[in-house]
């Protein structure tokens, strides 16, 4: 059921493979809602919880909790959320569990847009980029929220970004957070052809390129709690060579195309304010 080239669709191949079959998944309404399937068939073949769209982590803290007093402490509870169930919509849920310390893995796949209902903006959208709701582009105005620092806020016992355009340190630090216990975030950049208007087969391209200009760096929070780029891109690109491979960023004007640059540059540092 996902769209050729999603990223999102990948990512889960992979992060299960890491996390293995004693896993339950817990997923809020998203792209990957309609991918697994509706009952009584699944696309998954470890356990899924369907949950609405602003509870996921309140239900993964239930389902942790019934386990435990089950005795199984060896099963991993995965909450896979999309960017609308993550940077809004669920973003309370998420803030309780990881203020409590949940022992759970949260992923968000990022694709930067309610891509399941149309492509709307959400609060991951970056600025100027085209959706169905922002036509002329999302304002400079209001940037992408910064969901790593959110997180890091709470203390998390792991926190990392990470894409499988660079699937090395995404299985790295898959394999940190299943190995770590308490509250675990990985804020997962997931391509889509359809929202980003690129060819399917240019999905894994251009979501390296995210990496390569700066735009999303890899970053891992270390034992004192400071957020460390795991990835430095041998052959770094202007941001502008990403703006311009994808379609929803075509009305940038050059102006516009500068400040991003200006913002991000090569040195990017999530521990200044």
């Amino acid at each position: 059921m996902a769209c050729p080239g999603c990223g999102a669709s990948l990512s889960m191949r992979h992060t299960l493979k890491v996390l293995g079959s004693q896993t339950i998944v817990v997923m809020p309404a998203c792209c990957w809602a309609i991918i697994a399937g509706g009952q009584p068939t699944t696309a998954l073949s470890v356990p899924l919880l369907h949950t609405p769209f602003a509870v996921a982590a309140a239900a993964a803290s239930g389902v942790r909790q019934a386990l435990t007093a089950q005795g199984k402490k060896g099963t991993e509870v995965l909450t896979w959320a999309g960017d609308g169930g993550t940077f809004d919509i669920g973003l309370q849920g998420i803030s309780g569990a990881a203020e409590r310390h949940e022992d759970m893995i949260y992923i968000c796949y990022d694709n930067e847009a309610y891509m399941n209902t149309g492509i709307q903006q959400s609060s991951a959208t970056p600025h100027g980029a085209w959706t169905t709701t922002t036509p002329g582009g999302k304002s400079f105005r209001y940037s992408k929220k910064d969901i790593i620092a959110i997180i890091k806020a709470h203390n998390p016992s792991y926190l990392a970004s990470a894409t499988i355009a660079y699937p090395e340190d995404f299985y790295a630090k898959l394999k940190k957070a299943k190995e770590a216990s308490g509250f675990r975030f990985l804020h997962l950049l997931a391509a889509c052809p359809s929202g980003w208007k690129i060819d399917s087969q240019d999905a894994l391209k251009v979501t390296r390129m995210a990496v390569d200009s700066g735009v999303f760096p890899l970053l891992e929070m270390d034992k004192n709690g400071v957020m460390q780029q795991t990835v430095t891109p041998d052959h770094p690109i202007p941001v502008k060579e990403y703006l311009k491979a994808q379609g929803r960023f075509k009305k940038m004007s050059d102006d516009e195309i500068a400040t991003w640059q200006k913002e991000i540059g090569y040195t990017y540092n999530p521990n200044e304010t």
